[in-house]
């Protein structure tokens, strides 16, 4: 299970896990066909004349000019231009400040090419650096000018929120939702949400984040494992996750929260903040977020984070542990990755996050919030063996290792929930 992908449960209140792309890429949700590899590599000419015309087309989508961006297609392309105009017209209020075709392989046959493509697009204020598209694109030419004739996601890509649907933008004052098939009003209240979020996170993180989080509303779980390039059932009871490149410092696009409406509507006011702020401590957190880091750290520090503030109990908060703590069936070890999993026991999950919250209140309890944050930031530092490199960071910064800590955090369970 890749890092960098934070869920919370509607059943249980809990976060899930975080989903991690090298890529951020999320277009149009047709089926991937493989461009003609027998097709021999197109001359520097064609590949630039390619590019003219995307271009051109790219240039038309920046200038809002629907009649330029459909004249990149071929006229005889009823089906294409009617898909590309019903995208164009979806994407009217998104924020779009930069929108680059780029131009990689390209196989040519006859009057045909086949071209591997990246569309590199930034949403105006919050991506600090464009987000990669990859398309497999397929062009006619004709009076010696290349025209579009499909265009296809790549191997792998995902849908973005624009593919399901006439989006509607509410800006915040730190939050940007875009949502599809959402009465405005919902959506304004996810913003707000946010809003309170934010400054939240920035009080108890206390180091430099862009402080801006990009909400994603699809209209169905079907729509939500559409952006996710997953089946939508595998998500049923997830109120939101959070997609990002964890484990880099240089300048990366915004992370995007993606909101499971259903779900999220089951919780109460109360729920849903603690959901969003859980979800905007991994957008903050997302840099020193590494293979390193364990999830119970990750996932146990946004539900630290999002429960920082509130006045609910232990029980309150963390109920299945306690259930369990009270039966005699104590954890024996630190919640691990496989604890984590969407497809597992609800029970599991919710024993698994509600242990990472008290792993990091432990530490809190006994060293103060400082040395949790140092304690996060330095096993998120380190390279190679996770499980060493945690054991490590555990002996330097609290003074006792692995086996010492979780044997002190089974106590602590003991304490707080027996």
């Amino acid at each position: 299970m890749a890092k960098g992908e934070r869920v919370r449960s509607a059943r249980s209140g809990h976060s899930g896990r975080t989903v991690t792309r090298r890529t951020a890429a999320l277009w149009l949700g047709a089926a991937f066909v493989p461009a003609c590899t027998a097709a021999p590599e197109a001359s520097h000419r064609t590949v630039d004349s390619v590019q003219e015309t995307l271009n051109e087309r790219a240039a038309a989508l920046l200038g809002r000019d629907e009649q330029a961006f459909l004249a990149s297609c071929a006229p005889e392309q009823s089906e294409l231009r009617a898909e590309e105009r019903r995208q164009f017209r979806n994407l009217a209020q998104v924020p779009i400040g930069e929108w680059a075709y780029r131009v990689g392989a390209v196989r040519r046959d006859g009057a045909k090419a086949y071209a591997d493509v990246e569309v590199h697009y930034r949403i105006a204020e919050y991506d600090t650096a464009p987000v990669v598209v990859a398309r497999a694109m397929e062009l006619g030419l004709r009076d010696g000018r290349w025209y579009v004739t499909a265009d296809r996601p790549a191997k792998g890509s995902a849908q973005q929120i624009w593919q399901l649907g006439a989006v509607t933008a509410v800006h915040g004052q730190r939050s940007l939702v875009l949502a599809v098939g959402q009465q405005p009003d919902r959506a304004r209240a996810l913003a707000d949400t946010v809003d309170r979020a934010v400054p939240a996170v920035s009080r108890a993180w206390r180091s430099p984040w862009a402080e801006r989080v990009v909400v994603l509303v699809p209209p169905s779980v079907e729509g939500m494992g559409a952006l996710l390039g997953a089946p939508g059932a595998g998500y049923r009871g997830i109120a939101a996750v959070t997609t990002g490149e964890t484990g880099s410092t240089r300048a990366v696009p915004a992370d995007r929260v993606i909101v499971n409406p259903s779900a999220y509507d089951a919780l109460d006011r109360y729920g849903q903040q603690v959901v969003l702020t859980h979800e905007t401590t991994h957008v903050a957190t997302r840099a020193q977020t590494t293979s390193t880091t364990p999830m119970w750290l990750s996932e146990g520090f946004a539900d630290w984070v999002a429960y920082r503030d509130t006045a609910r109990t232990t029980g309150q908060i963390a109920p299945e542990i306690q259930r369990a703590v009270r039966s005699g069936d104590l954890p024996d070890a630190l919640p691990g990755e496989a604890d984590f999993s969407f497809g597992g026991d609800a029970a599991t999950l919710a024993v698994a996050y509600e242990g990472g919250w008290l792993a990091c209140e432990f530490i809190v309890g006994r060293w103060g919030e400082q040395v949790l944050l140092e304690l996060y930031h330095s096993v998120g530092g380190q390279r190679g063996d996770p499980a060493g490199a945690v054991d490590r960071e555990l002996t330097r910064v609290l003074g006792m290792d692995t086996a010492e800590f979780t044997a002190r955090w089974r106590g602590y369970l003991r304490q707080r929930l027996d």
